[in-house]
């Protein structure tokens, strides 16, 4: 029988797991990740689009694990690169999860743009699966612009880069309860959520 107050994260992302857990922890469900299940193995993201990625790990782990899984697939795309870097966003400068070298690649491909041209978006689609085979999707955006040169220490990923207009700070210059309300993976939480009583009771 599948336990409905636990909710398998289908990530190790450290970073990615203290978020979500910060915004579903009210919720009255328990927040496990991947990180309790190291016998899981990776999920090739070879999908053409976020969802793509979301629902086959979402899938996958649910059915290695029998358990209801929660994944995500995010990443950035920038105006001036025609939505680059996109779903090759964690691995954009090749290797998986190398932020700085993410970040370095992406400055230098946006040199000489000028600042009302580097505008971008971090997209975030979120699929939660049940092993019966139902399941739910949400996904949320949050628009901002690419800064000259990283800013700030907080968050992971593209946060030092990505600029936005409305406090004159990079993602990473947020406290986190602030980037909570507005970063992607909160939007797309937020409208998750909207749908989880329904689905927990429909399973």
């Amino acid at each position: 029988m599948v336990n409905k107050k636990v909710i398998l994260l289908a990530t190790r992302n450290p970073g990615k797991v203290k978020e979500i857990k910060a915004i579903l922890g009210n919720y009255g469900v328990d927040v496990v990740s991947l990180a309790d299940f190291p016998d899981v193995p990776e999920v090739v993201e070879d999908g053409a689009t976020f969802f793509d990625n979301a629902f086959k790990k979402a899938k996958e782990v649910s059915e290695a694990t029998n358990m209801m899984v929660l994944s995500d697939d995010s990443g950035l795309e920038v105006d001036a690169l025609g939505g680059r870097p996109g779903v090759f966003s964690a691995r954009y400068s090749g290797k998986a999860g190398d932020d700085a070298a993410n970040n370095e690649k992406l400055l230098k491909e946006l040199e000489g743009i000028p600042e009302e041209k580097r505008t971008a978006r971090f997209r975030c689609v979120m699929v939660l699966y049940h092993p019966s085979g139902k399941w739910i999707s949400a996904e949320g955006s949050c628009e901002g612009r690419i800064a000259f040169k990283p800013s700030g220490t907080g968050g992971f990923g593209y946060d030092p880069v990505f600029y936005l207009d409305q406090y004159g700070k990079t993602m990473a210059e947020l406290p986190p309860e602030e980037k909570n309300k507005i970063s992607h993976r909160a939007k797309a939480l937020q409208a998750l959520k909207g749908k989880i009583k329904e689905f927990l009771e429909s399973v």
